[in-house]
């Protein structure tokens, strides 16, 4: 009779578990559709604005679509299954089918096992888009930046337009220009400057220019000839006007490239490489790797907590909780990452702690749920409160 009745409570078991599976797979692929639409439409306004801003074709830069649609899917998984396992759950105490099962003693504990099919899925396939496909795009991604900058690099001074470098220190207009055979130069006549050098406004007249780069600190210069430069304002006695031959004016640093340069290598690189690599920037480039499907697994035990209500409470208290966390997560992780690779964390401490973090909040909420947080409580402020009667 035991056995009868042991075989019943493990089918019923089996049936809940692939109801609770189906529930949360149809609810992960509606939101996978969701955000992937709302982050896809996002994607393509920031191409078609770069594609106006460079002056290049927006057919050149479609791809950069794909390669930014591949290197989110993993936060979009892991959002999207985080706020299905938030739906389903509370849809069961909507329903109060939750009721029924607590009846039957299956609790949050079992919940969260019932789902671990889905969850340990999701959770192999984002690690491996973080560790292959997500560094490839990336790779990908910064090759085509890299080919297109070094096509239009040349040609971006545009003929009879005012144009703004250094976040609009220097306004520059040419009105002609000219790119010859060696696009490593492009000449420009009649020029007209204006730049703010230490708050004194600076005027520069010129009838020609050429702008080429430093191959060595790869930092863009503006050649003026023949031509005449006022600094300070006019009525004032400290104005000065000077005359020259030649003037090399710089309009781009070669600093900021350099550094971009170096973070993109890391992000392309394998994780095989990674591996053996030293220095808190490959540490962080591969603790964040590791962190993202790790963050499934934590984040899926926490959905089930934040989709317990009651039957008339709502849905949107625990899903509008869910993406506080989820976004407080992700930029936990971030801040981590960065001041690692600053160095103001050593790697052991790393990225984990924000994890941890994440955890003990999870085990807080738990026994929260169930009561037992007041208990732990109670008896803390009863032992303090013995240690000083006795002291």
């Amino acid at each position: 009779m035991k056995t009868n009745l042991l075989r019943i409570f493990q089918y019923q078991n089996s049936r809940i578990a692939r109801y609770m599976m189906r529930n949360v797979s149809v609810l992960f692929f509606a939101m996978i559709f969701i955000i992937g639409l709302v982050v896809f439409g996002n994607q393509f306004v920031l191409v078609v604005k770069e594609s106006v801003r460079q002056g290049v074709l927006i057919q050149e830069l479609m791809p950069l679509i794909g390669f930014n649609m591949i290197r989110d899917v993993p936060l979009i998984f892991s959002l999207s299954l985080f706020l299905a396992i938030i739906l389903a759950v509370s849809q069961l105490y909507k329903n109060s089918e939750a009721i029924v099962l607590n009846s039957l003693g299956l609790g949050d504990k079992h919940f969260i096992v019932f789902i671990q099919p889905v969850v340990v899925l999701a959770t192999l396939f984002i690690l491996l888009l973080t560790i292959s496909a997500v560094p490839w795009a990336k790779e990908q991604k910064n090759l085509l930046v890299e080919e297109t900058k070094k096509d239009y690099e040349y040609s971006f001074i545009k003929e009879g337009e005012f144009q703004e470098f250094k976040d609009g220190e220097i306004v520059f207009y040419a009105s002609e220009t000219s790119t010859p055979d060696d696009v490593q130069e492009q000449n420009m006549e009649e020029i007209f400057i204006y730049a703010s050098a230490k708050g004194r406004p600076l005027i520069v007249l010129a009838s020609e220019a050429t702008k080429y780069t430093d191959p060595d600190t790869h930092s863009v210069y503006l050649r003026l000839k023949d031509g005449i430069r006022y600094q300070g304002i006019p009525s004032n006695k400290n104005k000065s006007i000077l005359k020259f031959d030649q003037y090399d004016l710089q309009i781009i640093s070669g600093e900021t490239q350099k550094t971009e340069i170096i973070y993109t290598k890391i992000e392309g690189r394998s994780t095989l490489d990674l591996l053996s690599q030293e220095g808190n920037i490959a540490a962080a480039e591969l603790q964040w790797r590791l962190s993202q499907p790790l963050s499934v697994l934590i984040l899926s035990a926490l959905g089930v907590l934040l989709g317990k209500a009651s039957p008339r409470g709502g849905k949107s208290v625990g899903l509008l909780i869910g993406v506080v966390i989820f976004m407080l997560y992700n930029n936990g992780l971030l801040m981590a990452k960065g001041a690692l690779e600053r160095g103001e964390i050593d790697a052991w401490i790393g990225l984990w702690w924000v994890h941890l973090l994440v955890v003990v909040l999870t085990i807080i909420l738990y026994q929260y749920r169930h009561g037992k947080l007041s208990v732990y409580l109670d008896k803390i402020v009863r032992f303090y409160t013995k240690e000083k009667s006795n002291a």
